[in-house]
Parts: structure tokens; C-alpha cells; sequence
């Protein structure tokens, strides 16, 4: 996972690595992580160092249910609270996309919710050709299909707090504001690279 400054205009911004994030493992190792993962689970380590020697963040579930909100904490060194961030998925409690909202400790609670309208409006317009193409890359085993809609801006007291938008070359995390724990911020990507859509790969998800 990598974080990236703005320096100067005719430098553009530079780019270091912020956090290394792995699985948790079980006792009962990746088919336990998996089946676990089926009720919304989510075991996570972010390491601030590639030999795993200092622990920079730890994302552990509160609660969680199949297809059903998920609330998970976050904790620094220590086991010290940093934030809770709570997913409730789409087409649930009467809401049409996902909603994730992020209580960082000594914040207001920073709401985002997944994908804009319009472009939710021309995905469904659509999705009778994308059922097709879908059911004609099984059985080509190529095509792409159309991915649902991603960016999510977070917002609080009217104010757009962070940015989860198509970058130079993948979705990045704008921070907008200050005051957010990096920390906080990099669990939050961690997170959503592992609830991609069913059209996408999260990261999470290997048998070994």
C-alpha cells in the first residue's frame, strides 16, 4: 500500500510506501479466513514495515452477518482504538447503495456511500447487455463486462472529508481534509479492496 504528497507544480507528487496489509490467519489458516469472510469477516494486519516487525494498524470485526451490516474496529500499537467503520451493503433498510461510514476517535463520523447516481442510473439502463456479455465471456472465457460504480466521497457537515476515485492508474484515496490518522485512512483502503463487487478481484480472497 503506498501514499503519495504533492510537492512541488513542476514535480507533480512522490510516492512512498505507507503500510504492508496481509491477512489474519486463523488456526484453521485460508479456509477458515475464507468461510469466516462469507459472514462479512474481515481479519486484517497492516504492517509499517516489509519484515513485519512494527505493527502499524490491526482491522478486527465487531459484528457481522451475511450480507448484513458489518461494523469493524480499528487498533493501533497496543491494541489502542483508533476508529470503527461500519459498512452496510447496498439494497438493505431501504438504501439503493452501500454506505460506509468511518468514526475516526475525536471526529464527527464521515458518511460515504458507493458509486454516484447517474452513473448507478446508466449501469442498470445497461446491465441487460452486460448479463449477456457476462454469460458470453463463461463461455468464450474472454470480454469484459462493465464494472459497477465505485467512487465514493465521504462527507461531513457538508464538507467532502476523503475521495475514493479512479487515479493515474488504479482507485486511489484522496484525503481532502486534516486531522485524519493515516492509519485510519490506509485500514479504510484495506477494506475496500477486500468488498470489490462481484465483478472485480478482491484482494483477500486467495485459497492459500
Amino acid at each position: 500500500m503506498r501514499a503519495a504528497e504533492r510537492t512541488a507544480p513542476a514535480s507533480g507528487r512522490s510516492e512512498y510506501p505507507l503500510a504492508f496489509v496481509e491477512r489474519n490467519l486463523p488456526p484453521t489458516g485460508a479456509d477458515g479466513y475464507l468461510a469466516a469472510r462469507k459472514q462479512g469477516v474481515r481479519d486484517l494486519v497492516l504492517w509499517a514495515d516489509p519484515y513485519r516487525q512494527r505493527l502499524f494498524a490491526h482491522i478486527r470485526t465487531l459484528s457481522s452477518a451475511k450480507g448484513s451490516t458489518a461494523v469493524f474496529e480499528v487498533l493501533g500499537e497496543g491494541a489502542s482504538p483508533l476508529a470503527r467503520i461500519t459498512r452496510e451493503p447496498a439494497m438493505k433498510g431501504g438504501r439503493i447503495r452501500t454506505r460506509w461510514t468511518v468514526e475516526q476517535l475525536g471526529r464527527q463520523p464521515a458518511v460515504g456511500r458507493k458509486g454516484r447516481p447517474f452513473w448507478w442510473g446508466v449501469w442498470w439502463l445497461i446491465s441487460p447487455i452486460q448479463a449477456a456479455i457476462a454469460v458470453g465471456s463463461l463461455l468464450a472465457g474472454s470480454g469484459d463486462v462493465a464494472r459497477t460504480p465505485r467512487r465514493t466521497r465521504w462527507r461531513c457537515g457538508g464538507r467532502t472529508e476523503l475521495d475514493w476515485a479512479n487515479g493515474i492508474s488504479r482507485f486511489e484515496l484522496s484525503v481532502l481534509t486534516e486531522g485524519w490518522d493515516p492509519r485510519v485512512t490506509a485500514a479504510l483502503v484495506a477494506l475496500l479492496t477486500s468488498h470489490d463487487s462481484w465483478l472485480g478481484h478482491s484482494w483477500d480472497t486467495a485459497a492459500q
